[in-house]
């Protein structure tokens, strides 16, 4: 409660503030002594300076009925408690930039580097590696601090993210098995890009000699395609991994980041379905990355190469959408893919 009034203070723009305006501050259940301890606690530090003239509210503990805010006492108290948790946290803690922050934000992030410093007190600094959602509940009891409210942020601001060993996982690859193949040799993978043809090419799946149909989910394939092998259960030295994503900028990009981390063929079976469809207009906005798109191209003829330089120079595209679960399915079953 106090520092949800020091913050309400420090950001007003009137040099008083009357009563009514403080109780509005406080929830409905804190008492009225718990409120007006509160309260003059800030007259104490010269924070809050009745207005005599206004007079009180006549309750047991009196509250003035208007107060005057000193602003330089606020600033004051808040950097002097800052040079006091300078002697008191872990030298490692470094609180300098506080110093151009705001009262407000110090308030917000005090309890937490109270708590980080209370770990490090019984625990001391890590020394393995975990992953974010675990080190935040170890540091504060909260496994979403660090990722999705401001812990990352706080733990950079005073220099320990790195020292904090804290790793990424990736997220599990979503695929489908074919079991019938699961023990033959040279073992085939195909990645797209999209859940609709991801749908329409595992009604198909059994009638193929592939091992898995992974769903990409675009650029989220980019980093999970590690965990092919460990979710299999097994090596996959011998495997041949395709891809086949949206014939633009972008799917190409992915499906270069992909083959980057782990050797991707492009499905040019698909591709070359696309291409004997209307190209699409519209992707005017995308960047041409011109080493992946070169890279990309040399699985294809020189006219085919031509043709799709034509198209996307000129904002076209060809949505993997365009191919029906009929026409999928057929280049699927009828390709060669070994």
């Amino acid at each position: 409660m106090d520092n949800k009034i020091l913050s309400f203070l420090q950001t007003s723009k009137k040099k008083t503030v009357s009563l009514g305006e403080l109780e509005r501050l406080v929830e409905g259940q804190t008492s009225y002594e718990a409120f007006a301890i509160a309260v003059n606690n800030l007259v104490e530090k010269g924070i809050l300076v009745p207005v005599k003239k206004h007079g009180d509210n006549h309750k047991t503990i009196p509250l003035a009925n208007t107060y005057r805010i000193i602003q330089s006492k606020i600033f004051a108290d808040h950097l002097q408690e800052i040079e006091r948790l300078h002697f008191l946290l872990d030298p490692q803690i470094k609180l300098e930039a506080y110093y151009s922050l705001t009262a407000s934000e110090w308030n917000r992030d005090l309890p937490y580097l109270l708590q980080i410093n209370n770990y490090l007190q019984q625990h001391g600094w890590p020394n393995s590696e975990a992953t974010a959602p675990e080190r935040s509940y170890a540091l504060v009891g909260d496994e979403k601090w660090i990722d999705e409210k401001g812990g990352k942020k706080l733990l950079e601001r005073v220099g320990i993210w790195s020292v904090m060993q804290i790793v990424s996982r990736p997220d599990p690859l979503m695929l489908a098995i074919n079991q019938p193949v699961w023990n033959e040799a040279g073992s085939l993978h195909l990645v797209v890009e999209n859940k609709t043809t991801f749908h329409a090419l595992l009604e198909h799946m059994r009638d193929t000699s592939f091992l898995t149909l992974i769903y990409g989910a675009g650029w989220k394939v980019t980093a999970d395609i590690f965990m092919l092998d460990q979710q299999l259960g097994r090596e996959q030295a011998d495997a041949r991994i395709f891809y086949f994503g949206d014939l633009d900028y972008e799917g190409i990009s992915i499906w270069h980041a992909v083959n980057s981390r782990r050797p991707v063929v492009p499905a040019v079976w698909f591709y070359r379905a696309l291409l004997a469809k209307p190209a699409a207009q519209g992707k005017t906005n995308q960047i041409c990355n011109e080493e992946a798109l070169s890279h990309f191209l040399t699985w294809f003829t020189p006219e085919e190469q031509k043709q799709i330089r034509e198209i996307l120079s000129h904002g076209g595209y060809s949505p993997q959408e365009v191919l029906n679960s009929a026409e999928l399915g057929d280049i699927w079953r009828n390709s060669t893919w070994s």
